[in-house]
Order: C-alpha cells, then sequence, then structure tokens
C-alpha cells in the first residue's frame, strides 16, 4: 500500500515514516504543509494520504481543507487527519459528504502501532476509521428530540461502532454475535432512523452522519463496552 505524509513536525514526520515503513507501506511522497501534499497526491497518486488537521500558515484547517479536496478529487485516494485535539466539527466535516477511505484519528492514537497501523490499512480498503474518542464525546452530547432516541442500548452500541468505521463483520468480531443478529440490529438502526431500503448502501453512512449530528452538549462520556466472549456466538 502506497502512503503519501504531510507534517510540519519534522521529528514527528520522520517518525511516522518509519513506523509505516517498517509495517511494509511504501512512502511514496512528504509534505511539510497542505500544498506539499497536494501536490504529492497529484504526482504520485497513493492510495492513503495522512495528514495533521494543523498546518502552516495558519495552524487552523489547512490539513482537513486538503483532505477533504483530496477526496473531491481523487476518489480512489483515501485521507486520514491527526489532531491533536478532540475537534468534533472537524470530524463531522471530513465525514458529512463522504462515502468512506476517510478517517479522524487523534496523534495519541499513533503510540497504539498495531491500531494505528490497522487503521491506514482500514481506510486504504475503503473503510473509514473515526477515533473512539471523538465517537464517545459526540455519543455524550445529546439535545431534545434527539433521532436516536428510539433506538435500543444495543442499537446505541452498535451504531457507536459503526461511527468508528466498523464493518458488519468487524461487529460481528468485537461483539461475539452473529452476523445474523448484527444484521438484524443494523436493519432495526435505519428503520428507525427513517432510512428506506431505496437509499441503497448510501444508508449506512447517513445512519453514521445522524449519530454525529445527534448532540449539543459538551458533556464526554465514554462509548460502553461492555461485551465478553461467550463460548459460541450468540443466536
Amino acid at each position: 500500500m502506497r502512503v503519501a505524509l504531510a507534517e510540519d513536525s519534522v521529528l514527528f514526520r520522520e517518525g511516522l515514516v518509519r513506523l509505516l515503513e517498517s509495517a511494509g507501506f511504501e512512502v511514496v511522497g512528504q509534505a511539510d504543509d497542505a500544498i506539499g501534499l497536494l501536490d504529492v497526491v497529484g504526482r504520485a497518486h497513493p492510495d492513503v494520504a495522512i495528514t495533521d488537521i494543523r498546518m502552516p500558515p495558519t495552524h487552523t484547517t489547512e490539513g482537513l481543507d486538503a483532505a477533504i479536496r483530496i477526496r473531491t478529487e481523487y476518489g480512489d485516494v483515501g485521507v486520514l487527519v491527526l489532531s491533536q485535539y478532540v475537534e468534533t466539527q472537524h470530524a463531522m466535516a471530513l465525514l458529512a459528504e463522504q462515502d468512506g477511505r476517510v478517517g479522524y484519528l487523534l496523534k495519541d492514537r499513533v503510540t497504539d502501532l498495531d491500531a494505528f497501523i490497522e487503521s491506514v490499512r482500514r481506510i486504504g480498503a475503503g473503510e473509514s476509521v473515526i477515533d473512539p474518542q471523538v465517537v464517545a464525546q459526540l455519543l455524550g452530547r445529546r439535545r431534545d428530540r434527539d433521532p436516536l432516541d428510539e433506538l435500543s442500548d444495543r442499537e446505541r452500541q452498535i451504531l457507536a461502532l459503526m461511527a468508528e468505521g466498523r464493518s458488519n463483520q468487524g461487529l460481528c468480531d468485537l461483539l461475539f454475535l452473529s452476523p445474523k443478529t448484527i444484521e438484524t440490529h443494523v436493519h432495526s438502526i435505519f428503520l428507525k432512523l427513517g432510512l428506506r431500503p431505496e437509499a441503497g448502501d448510501h444508508r449506512r453512512v447517513l445512519a453514521v452522519i445522524a449519530f454525529l449530528r445527534s448532540s449539543r452538549d459538551p458533556e464526554t462520556l465514554t462509548v460502553d463496552r461492555p461485551w465478553a466472549r461467550p463460548s459460541s456466538p450468540a443466536p
């Protein structure tokens, strides 16, 4: 898998390059600002472009803007945005109009090497990845007439994991439920959110967007993951 990288901190950028190369990725280009990243992507056409959300010259949203532009202009190039802090509005901006191949992770997540490498591979394979801390914060932010109020606790748990980019098979592996049970829960989520079958595969993206937008207050909760592995898949 071919990767391009943009980060204005030389030490952090070099560390990422070594990490990616040691995991078998080919780093096809590096940049220290968003303009340089766009140039690398245009020339090398990587599978995934990784960028800090805050880049020169203003250190505001240059990296995010570049990521959204890359997804718009190069549909088969995935993007992974790294952030120092949880900034849910930026995660929503990245995901709002995209259908897969996007990721938003905190920089601290890089220290979990296996999880970080898995995230890059998943994005390159067409999935989406959202940092669990971002999902936890969104899960804890509620408003009146929340469109998710009709969901059961299990359905909210599954939708939270879907917002992290988990596929149905990934949900089976994490929750130790059978594929049929997961499909039933996902179907129920779609119906309760008013996402009818005519919406096709895009229903999954629309469900995640509904989850991301069901927030107002800045309260932070931990995503509940009380599963324990049974001896066999639940029916």
